[in-house]
């Protein structure tokens, strides 16, 4: 029962103490007060539509239980009523707010000797936002004074007499020198370590001290000498896009300072984020959305601090890394300093110097533990440099130590290894000389196996003019015959000239043997012979000129010439239902080794007309041979319409003792011959081939072959 008489005594004292009419707030000579809740009555005016005259009249005026006046919603105008009395020896009272982010603030007052309500309002080509309001000594005064603001904020109101107002300012100019000294010759410092190291965690820490810097100073309130005198464009974007700014410059700095991308390698993409949050507070500035983009800024910048601050301790308890114990002691200080900033904005600490001042404070705390990690670093890269040359020292003395014993070794090894040697290289040449050997007694083996095949039609396209000449000479020796009886004839006329009987015979002899046609059998008959010899003739010089083994010898050969030669070596092989295209450009005598290009040739048409006879049905079947003059080369093309082939047999075609014939039916060695020839001469060689749909062999040979 007592306790609750208590609780009811004293919110009765309460409601009796907010009942009363304000104090009047009394300045001394040489004094100042913060305008606390003692001393005024709050009027929320949120729309700005209030007139002095309404704001005079009006009776909503009240006592708030925060010590310090503040603006709670975006855009929102706060009347503050208060007495005041003049008890110094000054003429002047002077009024200002030490924040940086006020739009409006302007005060009406009464002086006694007049009853005419004055306007006053600051000058805003000053640091900071102060108005000097004109009472006589002894005199007192009801004052009105309307903030405005697009912030939630705290509004620290303060009276001054004259001397105290220039003592006050003397000495935040003297203190607000000493840190802007600080930020100067910290960021001159590690541009400086920039420079002579060449580590960007060094340029990032100078972009933070810069806009560490600008906030802090615009928290002073020297935005106006700095920016721009129209307070509108300066709370409205100056101000809050300096703070993203500040915002995007920790993340650099402390992505770069803690390695996050090598030590947080998985959550590094969560990191990311909180640049989307400072992005989401310049997309609501450009946006218009001023007290937004102020609230947004307050969160980003506390989640911002704790994830860091969580962060840090992450890496300092799982891996001991050594920045991360600098980060933390110096973040946890910025970090309190930022929370202690936020409850005092809120109301929820006292206003005070140490409060008002804490994250310059902590900043330049910071701003000492951060440079002294980077020190650290630089420590840290004399030491990896000493110990690299330390090393680098014992290891070219173990060297030095290794290179004399093993020299050692090594002479005594030498002369064993020598005659090894010697021996090996000697079996080695050998077993050079005997491949080389069977390389060649191979290649011209495949060769003549080639020419083995062709044998028995080379045989009957040579058996048939050798028939033919044959026959003929039978014939052409009746005829002889018919004319030696002839002559002999002749001579018995002609030695018995006064027979008549001689001369009748010779006489009946020719009407009996009919001379006219055997002079024109004959004629046929030597024809005939001679077409058979020039045959026979080609087709031995077809022979001698594909079996030659001229290898090592370049010499001029017409290309036209030697394919068609071939085409008569190979005609008996070629079936009757395929027919063999020549399409001939125009060719100059190529420089080239012409047995090894016969061989080409055989062994490429050899093909074709084997991936044509192994179709099952044949219909239209041809190879199509063209030869091109181009400006630097020749080239041969070869078409067949035969079964064409798989992607991956023709990867393996040049492949030695490949095959796709049966047994018996090749060697393997045809086409990697070919791909040898191509090679000798520097050329290339295209196929294009699929199942079914026959294949193309392109064969390009320079013409500057030397």
């Amino acid at each position: 029962m007592k306790k609750i008489l208590l609780t009811v005594y004293l919110l009765i004292l309460g409601m009796v103490a907010f009942a009363y009419p304000a104090d009047t707030l009394v300045i001394n000579n040489n004094q100042s007060y913060l305008l606390t809740n003692r001393y005024f009555n709050e009027l929320e005016a949120p729309d700005n539509n209030l007139t002095i005259a309404q704001v005079i009249n009006n009776t909503q005026f009240h006592r708030i239980k925060q010590t310090l006046p503040a603006l709670r919603f975006s855009k929102s105008t706060t009347w503050l009523k208060f007495n005041l009395k003049n008890n110094s020896k000054g003429p002047l009272i002077t009024i200002g707010i030490n924040a940086s982010v006020i739009d409006q603030f302007d005060l009406y007052y009464t002086p006694n000797t007049t009853k005419a309500l004055r306007h006053l309002s600051p000058d805003h080509t000053q640091n900071l936002t102060f108005i000097d309001c004109p009472l006589s000594p002894g005199t007192s005064s009801t004052v009105y004074l309307r903030v405005r603001s697009n912030a939630s904020t705290v509004i620290p109101v303060k009276i001054y007499s004259s001397l105290a107002f220039l003592e006050s300012r003397s000495m935040e100019n003297i203190t607000t020198g000493v840190i802007v000294g600080v930020f100067i010759v910290m960021a001159l410092y590690n541009l400086l370590l920039f420079f002579i190291v060449d580590d960007y965690s060094y340029l990032y820490y100078v972009n933070y001290i810069v806009f560490l810097g600008l906030s802090q100073l615009l928290k002073r309130g020297y935005a106006t000498s700095l920016f721009t005198t129209d307070i509108t464009t300066l709370n409205n974007y100056v101000i809050p896009v300096i703070r993203v700014l500040f915002g995007f410059s920790i993340l650099l700095f402390m992505s770069q300072f803690l390695q996050l991308k090598q030590n947080l390698k998985q959550w590094y993409k969560y990191y990311l984020l909180l640049y989307l949050l400072y992005f989401t507070a310049l997309i609501a500035i450009v946006a218009g959305m001023i007290g937004i983009a102020y609230n947004l800024i307050t969160i980003s910048t506390t989640i911002t601090a704790v994830s860091l601050l969580i962060i840090g301790a992450h890496l300092y308890l799982k891996s001991n890394f050594k920045p991360a114990k600098f980060f933390l002691l110096g973040w946890g200080l910025f970090l309190i300093s930022l929370l202690v900033s936020v409850a005092r904005n809120k109301g929820l600490i006292p206003y005070n110097n140490i409060t008002a001042n804490i994250v310059i404070y902590s900043s330049v705390l910071e701003l000492i533990l951060f440079s002294a990690a980077l020190a650290e670093k630089i420590n840290f890269y004399r030491y990896q440099k000493n110990e690299s040359q330390s090393f680098a020292l014992n290891v070219a003395r173990e060297n030095e130590r290794l290179i004399t014993q093993q020299n050692i070794l090594l002479e005594n090894k030498v002369k064993e290894r020598t005659e090894e040697l010697i021996m090996i290289n000697r079996s080695l040449s050998l077993s050079i000389d005997n491949l080389t050997a069977t390389q060649k007694q191979l290649i011209d083996n495949e060769k003549m196996a080639s020419l083995g095949q062709l044998t028995a039609g080379v045989a009957h396209e040579i058996n048939n003019p050798i028939n033919f000449v044959s026959s003929n000479i039978a014939s052409l020796r009746l005829d002889f015959d018919e004319l030696l009886v002839l002559l002999d004839k002749y001579d018995d006329a002609l030695n018995n000239p006064e027979q008549i009987l001689f001369l009748n015979a010779l006489d009946d002899y020719k009407q009996q043997i009919n001379l006219n046609f055997i002079r024109d059998e004959i004629s046929v008959l030597l024809n005939g012979i001679e077409d058979g010899a020039n045959r026979t003739a080609e087709i031995v010089n077809s022979l001698r000129t594909f079996s030659s083994t001229d290898e090592q010898v370049l010499k001029t050969a017409d290309i036209n010439k030697s394919i068609l030669n071939n085409l008569l070596i190979l005609r008996s092989t070629i079936p009757y239902y395929m027919e063999i295209k020549p399409v001939f450009d125009k060719l100059e005598p190529l420089n080239c080794y012409p047995g090894k290009i016969n061989q080409l040739i055989i062994n490429l048409i050899n093909n074709s007309i084997y991936a044509i006879k192994s179709k099952d049905h044949h219909s239209a079947e041809c190879i199509m041979i063209i030869t091109k003059d181009h400006a630097d080369h020749i080239s041969i093309e070869i078409t067949d319409t035969g079964i064409g082939m798989s992607e991956e047999t023709k990867q393996r075609i040049f492949e030695p003792f490949f095959t796709t014939k049966g047994i018996g039916e090749g060697t393997g060695l045809g086409l990697s011959i070919v791909f040898g020839i191509i090679e000798k001469h520097r050329g290339s060689i295209e196929v294009i081939s699929s199942p079914n749909k026959g294949a193309t062999f392109k064969i390009s040979i320079p013409k500057n072959l030397a």
